[in-house]
């Protein structure tokens, strides 16, 4: 689990706790139901309205990824695909076959299963191919739908300060309630800009980097099953897959190499 998403969350509406308690405000006062349930029942109506039901579906069920995170990394998987190449290499394609109820990653079970069914090399990238342009389409589903509803959230939060606004000035025979009223008002447009900002824009953007990540694992799955079912020696299929991971330290260009050369004086 990659617990960056509720250690932000947490500090963020922790530092506003602490804001609302060093000026004395009151925390009651914020959480007021009207506004709250305009807020977030509008956004989220708004955000289904302007997307497909299907991609409202896809997208809440990619919300526990988003704030569980994904252990799997592709540098990770560098050394399963060692492995399988070992095994090939020593008993032959047919015994991946033995693996894959083993195999915790669909992607990784379906490259197994094909590869030990026979699967030409060709066709095994169409499919595995086809199937990273699948996630990547679902990933950007939930990513956008996310954003969106942080682009709605404000402006929803306005019409409920309008709305809430309208009503103050059918009161102001009522002086003494105006002040109440008119803060009262103006916490819809507080939570519009907490939600979209504490919330549904960092969600959006935690899925399209989550999304970025798993694809660059399948990606690396991809190449090193089919260096696996080519039958390359494991160790040129591990220096194949480390070329491919993005997180691996630069290595510094040495300085000398990069110092000018003095100029000699002539003689």
């Amino acid at each position: 689990m990659d617990p960056a998403f509720l250690i932000g969350v947490v500090l963020a509406f922790g530092s506003l706790y602490a804001m609302i308690t060093l000026e004395h405000a009151s925390l009651a006062g914020l959480f007021l139901p009207a506004p709250m349930i305009l807020v977030f029942g509008g956004t989220i109506a708004v955000g289904i309205a302007s997307a497909t039901m299907r991609d409202a579906l896809v997208s809440f069920k990619a919300l526990p990824r988003a704030i569980r995170g994904d252990r799997r990394t592709a540098a990770a998987m560098i050394d399963q695909v060692v492995e399988y190449a070992e095994k090939a290499r020593a008993e032959g394609l047919l015994s991946l076959e033995q693996l894959v109820p083993d195999a915790d990653d669909p992607f990784v079970r379906q490259a197994l299963q094909s590869i030990a069914d026979g699967t030409d090399a060709e066709e095994l990238r169409i499919v595995l191919e086809d199937e990273i342009a699948s996630t990547a389409a679902r990933n950007r589903t939930a990513s956008r739908f996310f954003a969106t509803l942080g682009g709605y959230a404000p402006t929803v939060g306005i019409i409920g300060t309008v709305v809430s606004l309208t009503h103050v000035l059918e009161k102001l025979d009522t002086p003494d309630t105006l002040g109440p009223m008119i803060a009262a008002a103006f916490v819809a447009t507080l939570w519009g800009l907490l939600s979209a900002n504490f919330m549904w824009l960092p969600i959006g953007n935690r899925l399209q980097r989550l999304g970025e990540l798993e694809l660059e694992r399948m990606t690396l799955v991809m190449e090193g099953m089919l260096a696996v079912q080519a039958g390359s020696p494991p160790h040129h299929v591990g220096e194949r897959l480390q070329a491919l991971v993005a997180d691996k330290p630069v290595k510094r260009a040495d300085k000398r190499e990069s110092a000018p050369v003095p100029e000699t004086a002539d003689a």
